[in-house]
């Protein structure tokens, strides 16, 4: 696989793991400092986010793929813009779809591919 079908197959790995409140995917595939901002500047841990998942406070039912943008390798430093309709229930919100853009960030580790920290926004 190329650098570049690796980051776009962690992207895809994170939205399901997401939806399947996968953690041990998640803790895999997160270096341990990664951060999340949210739409609202919130940015939060990787742990926090992980506790959040598990516990349901952050409830993704789907994640659709709708475009891959802007991918971006520079030696072991990456990025994507990903742009999914997520239908969530975030913090108690209610379900809604969600128009989701992340810019992720990757880094790669001994090797290997990780997501280093992601912002959110909509499209």
């Amino acid at each position: 696989m190329t650098d570049k079908e690796e980051i776009i197959d962690l992207y895809r790995r994170e939205n399901q793991a997401m939806v399947d409140k996968d953690i041990v995917t998640l803790k895999q595939i997160l270096v341990p400092t990664m951060q999340l901002m949210h739409m609202t500047g919130y940015v939060q841990p990787k742990n926090e986010w992980l506790d959040q998942i598990q516990n349901g406070q952050m409830k993704y039912f789907s994640s659709v793929e709708e475009n891959i943008k802007d991918i971006n390798i520079e030696k072991n430093h990456a990025s994507l813009i990903g742009q999914n309709k997520v239908k969530a229930n975030i913090w108690g919100s209610g379900v809604a779809t969600w128009r989701l853009q992340m810019k992720v960030n990757f880094i790669k580790v001994d090797g290997k591919w990780m997501i280093s920290d992601q912002v959110a926004s909509t499209y």
